[in-house]
């Protein structure tokens, strides 16, 4: 029998694995048997499919009894609660992923963040803990995106007067573009790692390499600016001072092989969806104890080094042009999936476009390439499971962003505020993005600000 006939008896669509598997061994035994001990395939599976109850002990078709039984008797999981930060910042359509999400049935805890807008599955500045279970595209398409900041001890004065130089080391020290290579491979320890821990990361490690110490397109960068250290509060110890500083940050990820690891993941997720669930689609998940499981854990770990090591080079091979040596170094996954103890239990914390910020831990959270990024401490807040926002968070579309401004108008502007933007364009103004100081008052009970950095001379993907 095929699907549509099981299907036209009455046999849920959830469970034709089950009822193809029941008839096979029915057949099976009607060879062998005497013809007045043979069972009419058809019938007995009918038969099943009214009274379910009654099978559940037989030999050849309890287990699709149990299946139907299970199938007949589900109830939509009804959506956990979460906690909102910046609430009248954030559109609706944010809200309708962040439900769905909680709608999962092992979802166990959620927060979101001020920076919210729509993403794909989970929206960008959701929190999601899972028991037992990772979901793809709630760790996101660019697996560890991150930020790192590295302070030198040089003033503002010393960048104003060498500008031209310090332009310089960001034009031949980075290299942006979907799918951009290395002229010249960098080594680095992460490529000397094992990649054979999955087909897709063994499959991508030459591309890994290529692309070894490069920046993504749309809103990755990497930029100079001023540092203003509060006197309030030291950084990274007693000897690092309160005051001004030259720091440079960087935002990118694990670029063309994260993107792999997420897209076969995501796929095998997909694939492996009870049907129930299918209005769940980009949730898809899978179980931790699984093989798919453990190897996409395995990938996502690989990618989180990869995307650290990506940085490396990049602050290394710009310091080295302007000839400087860092004082103190701060950086941060915001895309990416962590096991940590939340209420007493052990549950995967997704943070998608959301930084760790459990107490005293540090992060960087920028804003715009004209408005001011902050250097955090995290208070350890339990409602939104140790977590912040990522950054400020768009408040339009790429699109509507280039249908709005001008990308001349925009480089005049910033030109006269003292910023040089040496690659983007239009879908990156400013103006596309929350404004950053309303963002970190909304969250002034997840983390507390400790310096404020101003961008100076940004480096884009040309738009």
């Amino acid at each position: 029998m095929n699907t549509r006939q099981l299907t036209k008896i009455g046999i849920p669509s959830e469970c034709i694995k089950q009822a193809i598997s029941a008839v096979q061994e029915i057949v099976k035994w009607n060879r062998v048997s005497d013809e007045d001990e043979r069972i009419n395939v058809k019938e007995h599976l009918r038969s099943c499919s009214e009274n379910p109850h009654d099978y559940k002990e037989d030999q050849f078709i309890g287990e699709l009894a149990k299946a139907i039984i299970e199938d007949r008797e589900f109830v939509r999981p009804e959506p956990i609660s979460y906690k909102t930060w910046g609430e009248e910042n954030i559109d609706q359509g944010s809200h309708e992923q962040m439900q769905q999400a909680c709608s999962l049935p092992m979802a166990s805890g959620a927060a979101l963040m001020p920076d919210a807008h729509y993403g794909y599955g989970l929206p960008i500045g959701g929190v999601l803990a899972l028991e037992n279970a990772v979901v793809p595209f709630a760790v996101g398409v660019d697996i560890a995106c991150r930020m790192k900041m590295t302070i030198y001890n040089i003033s503002q004065v010393d960048l104003n007067k060498k500008r031209n130089f310090f332009e310089e080391s960001l034009k031949r020290g980075s290299i942006f573009g979907v799918g951009c290579k290395n002229e010249t491979p960098t080594n680095h320890a992460v490529m000397d790692e094992d990649w054979n821990i999955t087909n897709v990361t063994k499959d991508n490690k030459d591309r890994a390499y290529m692309q070894l110490g490069t920046s993504g397109s749309g809103n990755h960068f990497v930029e100079w600016g001023f540092l203003e250290v509060f006197d309030k509060e030291t950084i990274l110890g007693e000897e690092f001072e309160p005051g001004s500083y030259v720091a440079l940050l960087s935002h990118s990820g694990s670029r063309g092989p994260g993107a792999a690891v997420c897209k076969t993941y995501s796929a095998i997720a997909q694939q492996k969806l009870p049907s129930k669930y299918s209005y769940l689609d980009r949730l898809a998940w899978l179980d931790l104890d699984s093989e798919a499981g453990q190897e996409y854990s395995e990938a996502m770990q690989l990618m989180g080094r990869y995307a650290a090591a990506n940085h490396d080079i990049i602050h290394r091979r710009v310091a080295k042009l302007v000839g400087l040596k860092p004082i103190a170094d701060i950086e941060n996954h915001h895309n990416f999936a962590w096991k940590e103890i939340h209420n007493g239990k052990e549950v995967i914390v997704h943070r998608k476009g959301a930084t760790p910020a459990s107490k005293n831990t540090l992060g960087v959270i920028p804003g715009s390439m004209a408005d001011p990024g902050y250097v955090v401490r995290g208070l350890g807040n339990p409602d939104s499971l140790c977590s912040a926002s990522h950054g400020a968070g768009r408040k339009m579309s790429r699109k509507k962003a280039k249908d709005k401004f001008s990308w001349n108008a925009t480089q005049k502007n910033l030109s006269a505020r003292g910023i040089s933007v040496l690659g983007a364009g239009a879908d990156e103004v400013p103006g596309a993005y929350k404004n950053i100081d309303e963002v970190m008052a909304y969250q002034s009970d997840l983390v507390e600000k400790l310096a404020r950095f101003d961008p100076k001379i940004v480096q884009m993907c040309k738009g």
